[in-house]
């Protein structure tokens, strides 16, 4: 890949990811009163980062049995309402030692 083409994917990169946080600052003004935009606004990082993470934690393993063990290992640690970090560390560590 020419240095050229990197700085302009780079760039591009920048742009769309700053487009994506100001819009919606600048479109809306003032607070959001809907209950449900509110929600669902609550909870988008969540599902987001359960839609890249979910995939790849089960087919990252040789097999899926030890990737499907540490999720629910997660959803059980999540559920007794630990922190992110200790539920992704119990969730790699499983994982590591059923591998």
């Amino acid at each position: 890949m020419e240095q050229h083409s990197l700085i302009i994917y780079i760039l591009l990169a920048i742009v769309v990811t700053n487009l994506i946080r100001v819009t919606p600052m600048v479109l809306i003004k003032g607070q959001i009163s809907n209950r449900f935009v509110r929600s669902f606004l609550y909870y988008v990082p969540y599902v987001t980062l359960a839609v890249m993470t979910f995939p790849d934690m089960i087919l990252t393993t040789p097999t899926v049995w030890p990737g499907i063990i540490a999720l629910l290992a997660g959803i059980i640690a999540a559920w007794c309402r630990l922190g992110l970090l200790p539920v992704a560390a119990i969730c790699c560590l499983i994982a590591y030692l059923l591998i």
